[in-house]
């Protein structure tokens, strides 16, 4: 039995250097580093600085429902006060986890007050592609600031 127990134990050695040798070569070195500022930063179900940059944007009006996993920021209605008889309504949605244009969706809904009521009024088409610019231009200076580190 001694004898068994003698040829066991090399064979056990060996495999064991065997298996430590192949750990060592996993934990190289030459990993790649996560990019943390990556157009596709994804933490959340959608881009995130897209995310981060639409709920600043609309940040001046009440939120009524925001959604990080599907994309979605509804404002509840808004007066100016300096304009105290009109009001909107946005909607953003953020269509995609990569920072795109065609990956953001600005919806608004305007009324204005008349007679005592509200009433639906039309939206400017360049008021919508002005908050979209917005956005997406805030949603690129956060991508520049994390990178820089």
């Amino acid at each position: 039995m001694s004898a068994f127990a003698n040829l066991r134990r090399p064979a056990i050695l060996a495999v064991a250097v065997a298996a430590t040798a192949s750990l060592a070569a996993c934990g190289g070195g030459d990993r790649p580093k996560a990019d943390l500022a990556a157009s596709r930063v994804t933490t959340i179900g959608v881009n995130s600085y897209l995310w981060r940059a639409a709920l600043e944007t609309v940040s001046f009006a009440p939120l009524l429902n925001e959604d990080s996993n599907g994309g979605v920021i509804v404002t509840d209605w808004y007066a100016n006060p300096s304009n105290p008889g009109e009001r909107v309504k946005l909607t953003v949605t953020i269509l995609d986890q990569d920072l795109r244009a065609d990956a953001l969706r600005v919806a608004a809904s305007r009324q204005v007050a008349q007679g005592g009521a509200w009433v639906d009024a039309p939206v400017q088409a360049a008021t919508v592609q002005k908050l979209e610019d917005i956005i997406l231009t805030k949603a690129r200076e956060l991508r520049r600031q994390a990178i820089k580190g």
